[in-house]
């Protein structure tokens, strides 16, 4: 993907704490995450990072953590995703029309990117946006993703705050979807239910719909 750079070490901290974790789990990828997903995609799904056990470890976004398991179950059944589970970078699955990327390439200890950290990745997020066509969907999945969005598009978080299930217009006639992250602890306290994620599903669709034949 333009703008993507698979050995990038700008951040020292999260250059340091993949090199630490590497030496304790030698398989794991323990690199920047690439995006996964359909060049063309209208639908760009934004998470926050890769997860330690998840990304981390197999290469491919929310791929061998909990919230993937949600996320791409959700995906197949509104026909963005060919399987209902992403097992490894190499079981085939294939995403139509959808990509998914993070708004932080690297795995930030404690899942906590900092600030700095967020700014110095948005470029590769920046490249991504601009790519995307016309009346595409950009799903950001927690309040990171989405400020992280609005940064890279050049729009003010306070005029467009997050609230799950809202919607924000972006330039080039695109749109800003946000939604609770599919994280374990979301799941488990119910803040966000399987309907709930569904339903945001089921307005992306209808957005991509009504501004285009769905693939």
């Amino acid at each position: 993907m333009t703008g993507f750079d698979p050995l990038c070490r700008q951040c020292p901290r999260l250059a340091a704490h993949l090199d630490a974790v590497k030496r304790q789990h030698a398989d794991y990828h323990c690199a920047p995450v690439p995006p996964f997903g359909d060049d063309q995609a209208r639908l760009l799904v934004v998470g926050l990072a890769p997860g330690m056990h998840g990304a981390n470890a197999t290469g491919r976004p929310f791929t061998g953590d909990h919230a993937g398991i949600l996320l791409y179950r959700t995906l197949h059944e509104f026909g963005f995703a060919s399987a209902p589970a992403s097992l490894s970078r190499d079981d085939g699955l294939q995403l139509h029309d959808c990509r998914i990327t993070n708004a932080v390439k690297c795995l930030p200890p404690e899942n906590k990117p900092t600030g700095s950290e967020i700014n110095r990745c948005r470029n590769y997020l920046a490249a991504e946006l601009e790519a995307l066509p016309g009346g595409a969907v950009v799903l950001a999945l927690g309040g990171i993703a989405h400020r992280s969005v609005l940064a890279a598009t050049g729009l003010v978080a306070s005029r467009h705050p997050f609230g799950h299930e809202q919607l924000h217009a972006l330039p080039g006639e695109r749109w800003l979807l946000s939604s609770y992250h599919c994280s374990r602890y979301n799941t488990q306290t119910r803040r966000l239910t399987e309907p709930m994620f569904r339903q945001v599903f089921a307005r992306a669709r209808a957005l991509l719909d009504a501004n285009g034949a769905s693939a």
